[in-house]
């Protein structure tokens, strides 16, 4: 498709068998063991050339072994050239000033090694004039030096594609980033980094190059990260920011703002572009860009705005593993805003005020004595209970539940995050705790609200389920107030 070439430039589509045999090629090249080696190449071909210059200087015989050990390394890195044009092509690979000059260094070094090879033969030795003209080629082959800043580069842009999985990236002229066009005037990239965390995440100096370079003066940055931010006069002063936690969702009122937002700033130029980001480029991101998708009306459920998201965010090339939104809660609030979208035309729907009367775990480990509930409403604890205080736990073992009966239970309105604690070895994983999970009151129906394995956060990934069995589940039961 044409969106597929804007980001990767190739497009989906039936692939040749040249095609296979290039990203055969690719997946060895680009390997982390392939480039390591190469690096340690580099370290013991440049101790070759300093030893060659010493030890020629005082007179001492090299073997011809020490010369061949030399011409193999320079023809691994002639070869290394030879597969990279290959998959990129000569006008493509060559586009990059530090490709040919880093391609000359090595053609060069190529030639110097096969001259010195020569030169060890006994009838060449003889001519004194070529000792003369060789000596100083020794010198000319310490520019090796610049091949292995082009390897550190190598490893860097490897590292990030390790960090980054299967997330589709941008990989044409010369830039290679975590950032995929969602749609033409979508952008969904992972966090514009600097100093250390810039070796395995976006550069935030090449993001600001490719913006300016693709999108100038046409372009605005959202940051959804709560936890970490960056000098806006990057982006020239055009980022705005929402504070939404790691794995965690943001607000109605914040996803209605923002689609909103968006849809007036796109609609002030039809070349402005919106880019967006979190850490990983993929919950958070995703989720407000699903709600954009149906706020703009591309999709009008939240099914197909997160299946949609899920598939341009993915190179299925790569991997098959699903890089869209994940996080139970964070789907839940996409279904909950395609309902503000549907049904109340983008306007918050009615408070309501609901207390929370009784829990039930299904199928959890233990007799639950060990556990503790946090109640969350607008970033702030608003109630905890344990088996000591403002409850009761009782354990059915007979259905396999645990049932907790809250007492003290405040007002709960709007977003609301439950967070289960424990001092058993439950694994914890995103939050620091086995469990948790969010709803908004103004959807609960019945007061009650059931939440199955894979829809609550953390149990629902695969490395869990040897704690958690496919019947666990949390029941909660609500009283309206009055």
């Amino acid at each position: 498709t044409a969106l597929s070439e804007l980001t990767t430039g190739r497009p989906d589509g039936p692939t040749t068998n040249t095609s296979k045999i290039k990203r055969i090629v690719y997946l060895i090249v680009s390997s982390f063991a392939f480039r390591i080696f190469g690096i340690l190449l580099t370290f013991v071909d440049l101790s070759l050339i300093i030893t060659d210059i010493v030890v020629s200087d005082s007179m001492m015989y090299i073997p011809l072994e020490y010369r061949s050990v030399s011409l193999a390394i320079a023809l691994f890195f002639f070869m290394d050239v030879f597969l990279r044009v290959f998959i990129e092509g000569i006008r493509r690979y060559f586009s990059d000033i530090f490709n040919s000059l880093d391609a000359a260094i090595i053609v060069v070094t190529l030639l110097v090694n096969i001259a010195y090879i020569f030169y060890d033969f006994k009838v060449l030795k003889d001519f004194p004039k070529l000792t003369i003209i060789l000596r100083p080629l020794r010198l000319i082959t310490l520019i090796r030096v610049f091949h292995l800043a082009h390897q550190k580069r190598h490893l860097e842009t490897l590292t990030r594609r390790m960090v980054s999985g299967n997330k589709r990236r941008y990989k044409k002229d010369g830039f290679e980033l975590d950032l995929t066009y969602i749609t033409e005037r979508i952008i969904a990239m992972s966090f514009p980094s600097s100093g250390k965390q810039s070796f395995y995440r976006n550069p935030i100096k090449e993001v600001v190059r490719f913006l300016d370079t693709k999108h100038q003066n046409h372009y605005r940055v959202y940051n959804l990260c709560s936890e970490r931010a960056y000098d806006a006069k990057y982006f020239h002063d055009r980022v705005r920011r929402y504070m939404i936690d790691d794995h965690n969702v943001p607000s109605l009122s914040e996803m209605v703002a923002f689609s909103k937002e968006v849809k007036e700033w796109m609609a002030q130029d039809e070349e402005n572009i919106t880019v967006i980001h979190c850490k990983g480029g993929k919950g958070r991101t995703g989720t407000m860009i699903c709600a954009y998708l149906l706020a703009s009306e591309i999709f009008a459920t939240a099914e197909d705005s997160l299946y949609y998201f899920g598939e341009r965010r993915t190179d299925k090339s790569t991997s098959s593993k699903f890089q869209g939104i994940e996080t139970p809660s964070q789907n839940r609030f996409v279904g909950y805003f395609a309902m503000v979208k549907n049904t109340y035309n983008l306007t918050l729907p009615p408070m309501k005020k609901l207390t929370m009367e009784k829990i039930i775990i299904y199928s959890i480990q233990g007799n639950g004595n060990d556990l503790k509930v946090q109640i969350i409403m607008q970033r702030k604890p608003v109630f905890f209970c344990s088996a000591s205080k403002n409850s009761r736990i009782v354990h059915d073992a007979e259905t396999d539940r645990v049932i907790i009966n809250l007492s003290n239970c405040p007002p709960l309105y709007d977003e609301v995050k439950v967070k289960f604690l424990s001092s058993s070895d439950l694994p914890k994983y995103y939050d620091d705790c086995p469990f948790f999970f969010w709803f908004h009151t103004s959807f609960i129906q019945n007061n009650r609200l059931y939440l199955s394995r894979s829809e609550l956060d953390n149990p629902h990934k695969p490395k869990a389920w040897k704690i958690y069995r496919p019947e666990f589940a949390v029941e909660v039961y609500f009283d309206d107030v009055i």
